[in-house]
């Protein structure tokens, strides 16, 4: 595993100087790759004077505009969290997480996300992880600083690096970011199609709640793509029936009725993109 292999995403962070605290921490702890979504000021003097010799991870910093640009690429997403914000979302603590994060590292880049100093991750953003991380404190004075999060979190990286879990191994890696986005895509048309709608009082709750269950799963690829294939037979299902004006293709370009082998998996979804 390389430290590449594991990147720290700070969501929205207003203080420069936070930035370059964090690239400190990291440099610490022998990680180089921050991405940083939509930062209120960057580049910035502060930052550099923060880093205190870290320049480099400063200068090799990706600046993206949302969490699924961060995160496309990525099979497995931890993030953190201060309070019980979400009893769907698997709750482990630091060092049991920085484990399992350093172990999902080895086939597939994994990463960690960090919420803005004064609000921290909003539910929606917390849906993109596989687990939430905890860090244990004063129980009276949850709130702990930005850079000191991550300090904590990389050092526990760096702890689990040098140590050996073992885990069975993966025939197939889990499917990435943009492929899960797809799958959710793909989802929320079909639903659409069949008129299927959320039955919650505010009517918004339905894909939050399919997000969840789903991201628990920790669906690999195939998993991904079958659902997929899925979703697809159900679209040529009811374009056969229907009106011959509405036999096109789906809008992502998956034919209604070729590429679903015996297996289910869209063909121009095999192997995974």
């Amino acid at each position: 595993m390389k430290s590449t292999d594991i990147r720290i995403v700070l969501v929205e962070p207003s203080h420069p100087g936070n930035i370059g605290a964090t690239a400190r921490a990291m440099k610490n702890m022998a990680l180089g790759n921050l991405v940083l979504v939509r930062p209120k000021q960057f580049p910035h003097s502060e930052a550099t004077a923060r880093a205190s010799g870290a320049d480099d991870v400063l200068q090799c910093a990706r600046v993206v505009d949302s969490i699924g640009e961060a995160i496309a690429d990525c099979g497995f997403v931890a993030a953190t969290t201060s309070r019980d914000r979400d009893p769907n979302i698997r709750i482990a603590d630091v060092r049991a997480a920085a484990e399992r994060i350093v172990n999902e590292a080895r086939t597939a880049p994994a990463a960690v996300l960090f919420g803005a100093e004064r609000t921290g991750l909003t539910n929606t953003e917390l849906a993109a992880a596989h687990i939430l991380i905890r860090i244990p404190a004063n129980e009276a004075y949850l709130s702990l600083n930005l850079s000191m999060a991550v300090q904590i979190v990389a050092y526990e990286l760096f702890r689990a690096g040098g140590t050996t879990v073992v885990r069975p191994e993966r025939d197939v890696p889990l499917a990435t970011g943009a492929e899960m986005e797809r799958l959710y895509t793909h989802l929320a048309q079909v639903l659409e199609e069949i008129d299927f709608r959320d039955r919650t009082q505010s009517g918004t709750h339905l894909m939050m709640r399919i997000h969840r269950f789903l991201q628990r799963a920790e669906l690999d690829q195939n998993e991904a793509n079958i659902l997929r294939g899925v979703l697809t037979a159900v679209q040529s299902r009811r374009r056969r029936a229907g009106p011959a004006d509405d036999q096109g293709p789906p809008d992502d370009g998956v034919p209604a009725d070729e590429g679903i082998p015996k297996d289910g998996v869209p063909a121009d979804d095999r192997g995974g993109k």
